[in-house]
């Protein structure tokens, strides 16, 4: 066993512990891959030198530098070289057009599903129900570089029916089919599952309204969003989409769970509400839950620097499960911390890009 695959055993040990129990080590275990990646990782190794922070340098895990994403769309992160990735996703390139889109080379699709699935289930499924899915999103085979596709599928394939199924194609949202999927539901008093992002939830939203058709689908019923909005529509407080999706589809908003994941990390952050109603409690409030092989920060936009909770900030997280890319990735996601977790606010924009856009601006003089 070579030094990498003994680390890549660490870490997938690290999360096989992590929804068991609090695993200790986190910081000795991030210190050794920010290692690695600065061995391995040319394009990082490179940022880090400019920015002075060596491994002999960094002794604690807050310290490790973060990549910004943009990043992701100018160089192959990956170590060893991109020819060794087995999988590849790209983020949407939505904002800058196609030929613009961030890249993550993942060498390792063992260490994404032990991230996914486990946390899926612990925050969408803690009451252990196996539910037909309906699936607001397109098949791998028609977005197979995208990894919010492949995650759905991969969930429908553990924790589905088997008569779980996709209702997006080439054409957009199959409006006939995922109405006829819901009214069997209602009749036929079976709970099922609804992922998809914001989009597509107010895509069917609208076509229920226009036919005036309102459902009552059984309990136990949920749903996943996952945000998602694009360019030139709307954007739906999730307070209010939240309201409409209760109102049309007759389920609890404490079954409505949101999930916030990027391409550019192998784990995911779920809503706490239905894990703390399987666990008897009642939740106060919303906030995203931080699996225990990620640490996140809240951080000043313009210094970059930790602020303290309850200050709304940009997000930064360490992610193990990115064992081959990069464990530190700065976003430009607004969110406020609390004791347990954080609240993602939106996306930062002008101003409040000025840390990040440093940050990318570093990253580019490094590379020359």
């Amino acid at each position: 066993m070579n030094a990498r695959d003994g680390l890549r055993a660490e870490v997938l040990k690290y999360i096989g512990d992590g929804l068991r129990a609090a695993p200790v080590g986190f910081e000795d275990l991030a210190l050794k891959v920010f290692q690695y990646q600065f061995s391995e990782n040319q394009p990082y190794r490179r940022f880090c030198e400019r920015r002075g922070l060596t491994p002999d340098k960094v002794t604690h895990w807050g310290e490790i530098p973060a990549v910004p994403t943009a990043a992701f769309k100018e160089a192959a992160l990956v170590c060893g070289g991109p020819e060794r990735a087995e999988m590849v996703f790209r983020t949407s390139g939505t904002t800058q057009g196609p030929d613009r889109r961030g890249t993550h080379y993942l060498r390792d699709l063992r260490l994404y599903e032990a991230a996914a699935l486990p946390n899926f289930q612990a925050h969408v499924l803690p009451d252990g129900a196996r539910l037909r899915m309906l699936i607001l999103g397109p098949a791998v085979e028609l977005a197979p570089d995208s990894s919010l596709s492949w995650m759905l599928d991969r969930v429908r394939r553990e924790f589905g029916t088997p008569d779980s199924a996709h209702f997006v194609d080439d054409g957009g949202l199959c409006l006939d089919e995922l109405i006829a999927a819901l009214a069997e539901s209602e009749a036929g008093e079976r709970p099922v599952a609804l992922l998809g992002t914001a989009a597509a939830f107010a895509h069917l939203l609208e076509a229920l309204e226009e036919r005036g058709w309102r459902f009552r689908i059984p309990p136990g019923s949920r749903i996943m969003e996952t945000g998602g909005f694009k360019r030139g529509r709307r954007e739906i407080p999730r307070d209010e989409l939240y309201a409409m999706l209760v109102e049309r589809l007759g389920l609890s908003e404490l079954y409505c769970v949101a999930e916030y994941g990027m391409t550019e990390m192998c784990s995911q952050f779920y809503d706490n509400v239905l894990r703390e109603r399987a666990r008897g409690r009642s939740p106060d409030f919303r906030y995203k839950v931080v699996p225990p092989w990620v640490r996140s920060q809240v951080v000043d936009a313009e210094t970059l620097e930790p602020l303290p909770g309850g200050r709304v900030g940009v997000l930064r997280h360490f992610d193990l499960a990115n064992l081959d890319s990069v464990l530190a990735v700065q976003t430009d996601d607004l969110g406020v911390a609390g004791d347990d977790g954080f609240e993602i606010l939106g996306r930062a924009a002008g101003a409040e890009l000025r840390g990040c856009s440093i940050a990318i601006d570093e990253w580019l003089t490094a590379q020359r």
